[in-house]
């Protein structure tokens, strides 16, 4: 469970505003579960006389090698005078930035990743998934998307496959899947 900490500046804290806060950094927290903290200010410094008080709320998200600050305060914006609507505002703020944050990431790993060698080892077509057998002998999943050029049908076991290895919520998962000519496995053996 991602560690929320809430401070409240110039306002009362609230236990309503708290739960949603909670629930708000929940949902990032299943969306990029590397979160390592989060810390949120909510914060009513603007006081109008001819409007309430306008909330700006400031996110800070930390993650292995990299921060994400929020700091979502529009003066001009009379939504804004609802604490939960600052509160949405600034929680998908957070959320662009860190699908962002994970496509750069995402890139970065694949320019850098080398194909594995394995062969297919049990197929599942009616189901659409199958599995391989790595080089060092452990199996991983596939599913008939991440097999490439639509060839999910014509593949048999013992088809030599390159892949690339990637992590999913139940271990490691096999994507890019290219079935290879016996020659271009034997190469790479």
């Amino acid at each position: 469970m991602l560690p929320v900490q809430i401070a409240f500046d110039g306002i009362e804290a609230s236990e309503a505003v708290e739960a949603a806060l909670r629930e708000h950094a929940r949902k990032l927290d299943r969306f990029y579960p590397r979160l390592m903290s989060c810390r949120v200010v909510v914060a009513a410094p603007h006081h109008h006389q001819h409007r309430g008080r306008l909330y700006s709320v400031r996110i800070d998200l930390t993650m292995p090698g990299a921060e994400i600050v929020v700091n979502r305060e529009h003066p001009l914006d009379h939504a804004h005078e609802d604490a939960f609507v600052a509160i949405r505002d600034a929680f998908d703020a957070a959320r662009r930035k860190l699908e962002d944050h994970a496509r750069v990431q995402r890139a970065q790993i694949k320019q850098h990743e080398t194909p594995e060698h394995g062969d297919v080892v049990r197929l599942f077509s009616d189901e659409g998934y199958g599995f391989i057998r790595t080089a060092e002998g452990s199996e991983v999943y596939f599913h008939r998307n991440s097999v490439l050029n639509d060839s999910f049908d014509s593949l048999r076991v013992g088809a030599p496959v390159r892949f690339i290895l990637e992590q999913a919520d139940k271990g490691l998962n096999a994507t890019s899947v290219r079935v290879v000519g016996r020659h271009h496995h034997l190469v790479g053996a």
